[in-house]
């Protein structure tokens, strides 16, 4: 009876001594754990919420590049443009995305287009044209709208305008006016400026796009135009030869009928002055007769009857007269008969 109250005892011992074990190891843990492990999640979660912050802030910035506008949509819709180069903001994705708009300058040909000319004659010409997306939002945006921001979509539309305009402006001029050997009859420049004209305004409110140049690219002639424009400048150098040859022949019988008129007057003058030469001899041939009479009348009259002879008598003339007559008679009795008769000898 003793021993098994003492042994129920001993148990009893045991169990509170383990009892007690258990309880001290269970106070041992809660006293060492909030002191080693509790500060480490705060940190891990502030630089966590840290790394978030940072990663939204970078998804936030958007950097707009020199040549571009970046255009803000906000669920798909275009918000606003940012324009000048540098660093933007935007919200981050979905809510809103950036999207880059080129405005640098592009070309486009319009490739070989067959036209109808004013006086009805078929051209194949080719025009090119220098755009770029003019810098402002409404403008940017509409491009965005017209061709959803693709430059090759914007450049293949535009060369539909252009051909169109094309056939529209070529219809205002004759082909003289684009292919002449006259450089005065040429109006190329003309043509580039109203083909200008027509799309200028039609590219800016449609896509946005501003036009800074067009211009002939090429400009070629069909078979059948080629022969008719080789017909109409032949036609052309032969009227110029009939007009020119014309002038020449008029400027030529001016010329002639000038020169004959001087010839006339000239020939006026000097008949004139021959006939006051003769005149002013004939005076002066009655002189020196008169004198010659007065000095000797034999010898004038010797020398009267030899000039008489000299008018009447040619190489080939034949005469019967008689040779005691006068003014023969010198040949017969000569000069000392004569002075013999009418005089004596000095």
């Amino acid at each position: 009876m003793s021993q098994s109250s003492s042994h129920g005892h001993h148990d009893h011992a045991g169990h509170d001594h383990g009892h007690g074990g258990h309880h001290h190891g269970h106070h041992h843990h809660p006293h060492g754990d909030p002191q080693q492990a509790g500060p480490f999640p705060w940190r891990r979660m502030g630089w966590a919420a840290l790394l978030v912050a940072f990663a939204v802030a970078a998804a936030s910035l958007v950097q707009v590049r020199s040549g571009e506008a970046t255009v803000i949509t906000r669920f798909g819709n275009p918000a606003r443009v940012l324009l000048q180069p540098g660093l933007g903001w935007r919200w981050p994705m979905p809510f809103e995305a950036a999207i880059p708009v080129d405005l640098r300058l592009r070309t486009t040909s319009s490739g070989l287009q067959d036209v109808g000319t004013r006086d009805g004659l078929r051209i194949i010409v080719q025009a090119y044209v220098a755009w770029q997306v003019q810098g402002d939002p409404d403008n940017v945006q509409r491009f965005m709208r017209a061709v959803q921001n693709q430059p090759d979509e914007a450049a293949r539309q535009i060369r539909t305008f252009v051909g169109s305009a094309l056939e529209t402006t070529a219809a205002s001029f004759d082909l003289a006016n684009l292919v002449n050997t006259d450089a005065s009859q040429v109006r190329i420049a003309d043509f580039e400026a109203q083909l200008r004209q027509q799309i200028d305004q039609q590219l800016l409110t449609t896509y946005g796009v501003r036009v800074l140049q067009v211009g002939i690219e090429r400009l070629t002639l069909p078979s059948v135009t080629l022969t008719a424009t080789v017909d109409r400048m032949r036609a052309e150098r032969e009227t110029i030869a009939t007009e020119r040859t014309a002038i020449g022949k008029r400027e030529a019988a001016q010329i002639r009928s000038a020169a004959e008129r001087d010839a006339r007057v000239v020939q006026a003058d000097a008949t004139v002055k021959a006939a006051d030469i003769e005149a002013q001899s004939r005076v002066e041939a009655a002189e020196i007769y008169g004198r010659a009479y007065a000095g000797s009348p034999q010898l004038y009259n010797l020398l009267r009857s030899l000039d008489t002879l000299g008018t009447i008598v040619g190489p080939g003339t034949k005469l019967i007269l008689r040779t005691d007559a006068a003014p023969f008679r010198v040949l017969v009795d000569g000069p000392a008969s004569v002075e013999g008769k009418g005089g004596t000898q000095p």
